[in-house]
């Protein structure tokens, strides 16, 4: 999208203020934040659905991808088919995608995406991961230099932001927090290290780590799409021609390990492995309600962190602050728990 001289922004979706204008056109029982997605279309109380030219989907769950049909009727809807699989013919069909998406962004914006434009956005985009994975290595250090709720704001700014300002402002941000980590500054003394995995949390919902970090935990990584997945990993720069870097970039974006992909054996070893980088005293899986993938995922997930010796506690919530007051009696039962 950069390279043809277009804006990428994110949409709506993370606030219980959207669900009730979505709740008009899908079941009740779908997941918060594809209600909250149209809500915000419909009620026309999101700027961006209400600027953009077009609108971009993939069909990484069953929700989304029959609420596009309904989203896209006044407004050019263009739908990425994300193969459900990892095998070599899954990545080339996913290469094939995004080859489809560059002609309609040209047509779209007018301009041609050339070799030249689409190696210098990789290596912007690049720039930005590797702003991200210096704050996220930051929050390893034993003394907390920066709360979880405020990392999260920054990482859901990452979907809005122009880039090349975003990892400009990230960085002056890491030269911050690095004096702190010199300075031995700890947001949260004695507070429980805790990482999320689970469902994305879109912006403004920060409601999961409002309620551990005000009952004795810090969450210091979250293994979600609006953390380490979104950031880990770079696309190969090397590529020369479109086809190439086509190729590196759908290698790189199928790498991810989101719960829409069976098998997804990675994503176990991935909570494993980065509860063991950040040093976290316990991991909390939350899903969003009617959120099937990560449900289902969420038995395998426990049992190989028992497996691991990781103590795990699973919630299930929505946008709502009808239930806090039960997750905080659970989540400060559960810090108690950690030695």
């Amino acid at each position: 999208i950069f390279a043809a001289g277009g804006i990428a922004t994110g949409l709506c979706a993370g606030s219980q203020f959207w669900v009730p204008g979505g709740e008009r056109y899908l079941p009740a029982n779908t997941c918060p934040l594809i209600k909250a997605m149209l809500g915000a279309r419909f009620d026309k109380t999101c700027p961006f659905y209400r600027l953009a030219d077009m609108y971009i989907g993939e069909n990484t769950c069953d929700g989304k991808k029959k609420a596009y049909e309904i989203l896209g009727t006044d407004v050019p809807m263009h739908v990425m088919d994300l193969p459900q699989m990892k095998r070599d013919k899954d990545i080339v069909k996913w290469a094939d995608e995004i080859k489809e998406l560059i002609a309609v962004v040209e047509e779209v914006t007018g301009n041609k995406v050339t070799p030249e434009a689409l190696s210098e956005e990789i290596k912007v985009i690049n720039a930005k991961r590797q702003a991200l994975q210096r704050l996220y290595d930051l929050r390893k250090n034993a003394k907390a230099p920066i709360s979880g709720t405020d990392t999260l704001l920054i990482s859901q700014i990452a979907y809005y932001d122009d880039p090349k300002r975003f990892t400009q402002m990230v960085n002056v941000l890491c030269d911050e927090l690095d004096q702190r980590v010199a300075d031995g500054v700890d947001v949260a003394p004695g507070a429980k290290r805790i990482l999320i995995s689970g469902t994305p949390m879109a912006i403004p919902n920060w409601k999961m780590h409002n309620i551990i970090e005000t009952s004795g935990g810090v969450v210091v990584c979250e293994e979600t799409c609006t953390g380490t997945r979104y950031f880990e990993g770079q696309v190969d720069e090397s590529g020369e021609t479109l086809d190439e870097m086509v190729m590196n970039i759908a290698e790189r974006y199928m790498g991810i390990n989101c719960a829409c992909f069976t098998p997804n054996e990675g994503r176990f070893d991935d909570v494993i492995r980065l509860a063991k980088e950040y040093n976290v005293d316990g991991v909390i899986d939350v899903n969003l309600k009617f959120c099937t993938t990560y449900d289902i995922e969420g038995y395998t997930l426990e049992q190989r962190l028992n497996e691991a010796g990781i103590k795990v506690l699973g919630i299930e919530t929505d946008y709502t602050d009808n239930d806090a007051q039960q997750i905080k009696t659970r989540v400060e039962a559960f810090i108690e728990t950690l030695a």
